[in-house]
């Protein structure tokens, strides 16, 4: 649970730090309102009846209209000029016996935790009201607004229940009960006999909410055999709708169409460049491993060509050296 109020209970010269829970909840199964012909939900407009026009929430403050006919107008402004009780306090007001306070008279529960590391304060007030069989009266101010309210102990807990303001219970005068006659002796007594007979420890476990029980059993059944289910359908643009807001909205659409076709166009440029480049380097690539190939095919012919000139002059050689000797013979 979660915590909703947090403050003090002001206990003589005593403050007793709590924090505030809601102690019901509703298990109702809750229902939507729809279009029987389409399915689509039902939604409010808070439209102005004078200039015809929506109304955000911050634009609008409370009227009263008197019985005869006047309208008042007031802001947060003039609320906050009202005398409320303090927020964040709880007062008590007095102890009464509990069998005094009419039931009719309970609206919501609250539970009442200790807010101190030392709960010794809060013990010692439950332990109390426990003891002297008394409820406390007390202001509660909730929302802005300050109820009065029953403090009392249930299973060793503090419990809050605020009390209806006694104009806030209406009275009641049925024509249908006057000049009834009284109920004899022997009905009344065979009446006890039957609450004799009925009568029983109060135990709320034994009781179940039929109708929902059965409401949840319709409806899983209608899920699981699709019976009754409606399919998704796209909202509809309001026809009031302002113009210039349709236009805004069709504007942001193209926009996030346009750069969509942007982010497109500008992947496949960024992808056709590295593939030319990447030809080029490769187009490079291949033409310096041909000249490099040329150049070492022209260094391999030089090389050739030197060394067949070096044996042609090894060759020449000794051929002077014979020509040379048979000279010298046919001079001898």
């Amino acid at each position: 649970m979660r915590s909703i109020w947090k403050g003090s209970i002001a206990f003589g010269l005593v403050n007793v730090p709590v924090k505030v829970y809601t102690a019901t909840e509703d298990h109702d199964i809750r229902f939507h309102q729809v279009h029987a012909k389409d399915g689509g939900r039902i939604k409010y407009d808070r439209v102005c009846t004078v200039c015809g026009q929506s109304v955000p929430y911050t634009d609008i403050d409370k009227a009263y209209e008197s019985p005869d006919g006047d309208k008042v107008v007031l802001t947060d402004e003039d609320f906050a000029k009202l005398p409320v009780a303090e927020k964040h306090e709880i007062p008590v007001l007095q102890f009464v016996p509990s069998d005094q306070i009419d039931p009719i008279l309970f609206d919501k529960s609250y539970y009442l935790e200790p807010d101190s590391s030392t709960p010794k304060a809060y013990v010692l007030l439950a332990t109390t009201l426990e003891e002297v069989e008394r409820t406390a009266l007390v202001n509660f101010t909730l929302r802005q607004k300050t109820r009065l309210a029953a403090l009392r102990v249930r299973d060793g807990v503090l419990v809050l229940q605020t009390l209806l303001w006694p104009d806030e219970v209406r009275s009641v005068d049925f024509e249908s009960l006057d000049g009834v006659a009284q109920p004899k002796p022997q009905e009344i007594k065979m009446a006890e006999t039957l609450v004799e007979a009925m009568s029983d420890d109060f135990d709320p476990d034994q009781f179940t909410d039929e109708y929902q029980i059965e409401l949840k059993r319709l409806l899983d059944e209608a899920i699981a055999s699709g019976t009754g289910t409606v399919p998704e359908q796209p909202e509809m643009v309001p026809s009031g709708m302002d113009a210039e807001v349709v236009d805004l909205v069709a504007a942001l659409q193209r926009s996030l169409e346009a750069s969509g076709r942007r982010t497109a166009g500008g992947d496949g440029a960024a992808k056709t460049e590295p593939k030319k480049a990447a030809k080029k380097t490769a187009a490079k690539s291949s033409k310096s491993a041909a000249e490099s190939t040329t150049s070492k095919s022209a260094a391999s012919k030089s090389a050739a060509s030197k060394s067949a000139a070096s044996k042609s002059t090894a060759k020449k050689a000794p051929a002077k050296k014979t020509a040379k000797k048979t000279a010298a013979r046919k001079g001898a």
